[in-house]
């Protein structure tokens, strides 16, 4: 932190970190010079502090043929200040200095001989004529003066001699967001270390070359040119050695990068290549930039915006575009009822459950049975009087878990409904899981993790919302069926029930919104849609809402269980055990629904009197949440 106040540059930090015992390499040095951004109430004194603990003198206590700064402005040295009170005080003026550097005009520019080797333009940079300023021990009469600016305002100044020889900076002065720029910045920027460098990408591509003043700098400057030309295209050009270092520089800025050849020496630079191969070369070389990417998407926390950006429902508090979820229950529970419905709100644009919808295309994945679909879809029509817009039913089987190509068909197919009908898909239904994913092992999670990577794919590139439909395992306590991983790869999942005391969709996991434990009751009403073959009268049901019912604590019903309790719901006066029994004649055994409304007894679900067994029920109060 002192050596960075005192005005030191990496180069410098590195060479004297390098004879420490415990150095661990360049990489790790200029990790923690990188990390020093706001070095507090660390100054430069106490770099000379500790110095003179280790023996060091003052050499301004000797005679010197020179002073600091003429005009009574002292310049302290960048290694050779004393620890002196109000340090802030004494930091150099950048613009005083500045402005007694003289300009160099274009006939006397090859007169410096850095400018002449470098074959550099004098535009934008000049030459110190003071024979008095003293910067690191060294008299800096003569030495090009290179400007750091950040926007309109002067951060500080590099010294550079006109021989070989160390560059120096202003001691106490920082860089900040600053850099020098050789030519004017449009639609392309090249990022480089030093002048030298900038002055060759200028030549050879008449565009904009970026002075960062040394490659600890690169990810400040590229960083800061990003944010001020945010359509700029931004080409990272590192000395040789440092490409991984400035790789990871040109993603994070979604930017190019342009290496030197792998058989030059370390430091190896684009001036050095102009020098070997000619401007021509360097021009191929500078137009041939590669766009550098992270091998995966990242965002950085630093980088966040400040304001917040809610996630985009298409179901108010329920589904969110561009993710996944799973509606499962028992058989014969309503689920897929229910499912439709909230489709069609959404095809519709209409309220759904007393919650707003964002309008768009559904496509229906009817794996299970696509004329099903059909016939639910022209009762919910015939019973609200519409027709449903947007709303596409796949009749096709489609396989998520074979090969690739039928997800590709789904994403085409959304593509050219968006095409056709000018909007979104909002919502993509998968009915069900297990026709979806035909062959596979329900249970292995090598196979359905194949199947829901496919199911990421298709909502992630068309942002889509993808809703699989599910059945419960054999133990409805617990959960849905098969892998135990599905829930944990869905961002929600609904559990869908039908008991003695009604139906109920309860929400059982919700990633991004605050809906968990949600219950909304509804009811099955009949539609009649007209007569069958035989002329027997053919009907389905739509959803009508109902008060959500009170969660059951106890165990849940058994499917036999579940059907005798839907069975008495419909029947206020109760029936007769035997009727019970014979309405379910081939379906379940005798001996079975007799044993079950025992049990339906025990529980207190249903009373008995006389041959007669009646539900007990008890709704709970009104409202979902």
């Amino acid at each position: 932190m002192a050596a960075k106040a005192a005005g030191l540059d990496f180069e410098d930090f590195h060479k004297l970190s390098a004879t420490a015992d415990n150095y661990a390499g360049e990489k790790d040095c200029l990790a923690v010079w990188n990390s020093i951004d706001d070095c507090g109430g660390i100054t430069s004194a106490t770099l000379f502090g500790m110095a003179l603990q280790q023996g060091w003198r003052d050499p301004s206590k000797t005679r010197h043929t020179g002073t600091n700064v003429p005009r009574n402005t002292p310049l302290p040295h960048a290694r050779s200040e004393r620890a002196v009170p109000n340090r802030a005080k004494q930091v150099p003026d950048a613009v005083e200095i500045w402005g007694r550097c003289r300009a160099i005009t274009p006939g006397r520019a090859y007169s410096h001989a850095y400018i002449f080797r470098k074959n550099g333009k004098p535009k934008g940079v000049r030459e110190c004529l003071s024979s008095s300023l003293i910067i690191n021990e060294q008299n800096v009469a003569g030495y090009l003066v290179v400007p750091c600016w950040d926007g309109d305002k002067l951060q500080t100044l590099q010294f550079i001699p006109p021989d070989k020889g160390e560059k120096l900076n202003l001691p106490g002065a920082s860089f900040n967001n600053g850099y020098f720029t050789v030519g004017t910045i449009i639609d392309r920027a090249y990022i480089v270390e030093g002048i030298g460098q900038a002055w060759a990408v200028n030549e050879a591509t008449a565009d904009a070359a970026v002075v960062c003043f040394g490659a600890a700098r690169m990810a400040t400057v590229a960083k800061t040119l990003r944010k001020k030309y945010p359509s700029a295209q931004l080409v990272v050009v590192p000395d040789r050695s440092k490409e991984e270092q400035a790789a990871g520089i040109a993603a994070a800025v979604s930017g190019q990068l342009v290496t030197m050849p792998t058989d030059m020496p370390d430091n190896y630079d684009v001036n050095d290549y102009a020098i070997d191969f000619g401007y021509p070369a360097l021009t191929d070389l500078l137009t041939r930039a590669n766009i550098q990417q992270y091998p995966l998407n990242v965002a950085f926390a630093d980088e966040l915006p400040n304001r917040f950006t809610p996630p985009d429902e298409i179901l108010e508090g329920i589904l969110t575009a561009g993710d996944g979820s799973v509606v499962y229950g028992e058989s014969n529970c309503g689920k897929t009822f229910l499912v439709l419905d909230l489709a069609c709100a959404i095809a519709r644009g209409v309220a759904w459950m007393g919650r707003r919808t964002e309008p768009g295309l559904v496509i229906y994945l009817a794996a299970e049975s696509p004329s099903s679909v059909s016939s639910r879809l022209q009762a919910y029509q015939r019973h609200y009087g519409v027709k449903v817009p947007n709303f596409a039913i796949v009749k096709s089987h489609v396989d998520l878990f074979g090969a690739e190509d039928d997800a590709d068909k789904v994403i085409q197919l959304v593509r050219q409904l968006e095409a056709q009908n000018g909007q979104r898909v909002r919502l993509i239904v998968g009915d069900t899981l297990a026709r979806l994913s035909a062959g596979s092992n329900e249970n292995s999670g090598q196979d359905m993790g194949q199947v829901v990577r496919r199911v990421d794919r298709i909502r992630t590139e068309c942002n889509a919302h993808f809703l699989l439909i599910h059945h419960s395992g054999k133990t409805a306590s617990a959960g849905a069926r098969g892998w135990s991983g599905l829930k944990g790869a869905v961002d929600t999942e609904i559990e869908v029930s039908n008991s003695a005391a009604g139906r109920c969709m309860e929400i059982t996991k919700q990633r991004d919104l605050s809906t968990k434990g949600v219950r909304i009751g509804f009811k099955l009403e009949q539609v009649e849609l007209g007569v069958n073959k035989w002329r027997s009268l053919a009907t389905s049901c739509v959803v009508v809402p109902t008060d959500a019912p009170v969660k059951e604590t106890g165990k849940r019903l058994s499917d036999i269980g579940g059907a005798i309790m839907e069975l008495l719901s419909t029947k206020e006066q109760g029936m007769k055990k035997r009727d019970v029994v014979k309405h379910f004649d081939g379906q379940y055994d005798s001996s079975s629904v007799y044993r079950e409304i025992t049990h339906l007894t025990d529980a207190g679900k249903v009373s008995q009197s006389d041959g007669t067994v009646t539900a007990v029920t008890n709704r709970g109060a009104k409202g979902a949440d």
